[in-house]
């Protein structure tokens, strides 16, 4: 591994939640132990070359992959947050109702999105859902 990407990728790789994600770069890995024996001494060079780049592109789309997730994630997370604080207001509004005059649901909705406190939560989550 330290031939392609160093310590880096050797922490990508054990960061990588997906365990088929794992395997399949650890295959890839040791491809090079089953394909260079059999390689003539002249072409080892353009082998272990296609090798490092067959190896780097495969993180490179795993870790996009995570990226791609990691963002869902946090887009679900946000709505989650959102929807609890919804409820919480609900419940608190519907116990002391009365014949009060009908608030805007639209500005009461958004003024509960930005006060869900979605931003502290997913900025003290995100740093363990990024690849190191």
């Amino acid at each position: 591994v330290d031939l392609v990407g160093g310590a880096h990728n050797k922490t990508v790789l054990s960061s990588l939640h997906m365990e088929s994600w794992r395997t399949e770069i650890i295959t890839e890995i040791d491809r090079i132990n089953q394909v260079l024996p059999n390689t003539p001494a002249d072409e080892q060079t353009v082998a272990i070359k296609q090798w490092m780049d067959s190896v780097i592109d495969r993180m490179d789309h795993y870790k996009a992959e995570h990226h791609k997730y990691v963002k869902q994630a946090v887009t679900l997370l946000e709505l989650a947050l959102w929807k609890a604080k919804l409820d919480e207001k609900e419940d608190n509004s519907a116990e002391g109702r009365t014949k009060k005059a009908k608030i805007d649901v639209d500005s009461a909705r958004k003024e509960r999105r930005i006060t869900c406190g979605a931003d502290m939560v997913i900025k003290n989550v995100l740093p363990f859902l990024r690849l190191e």
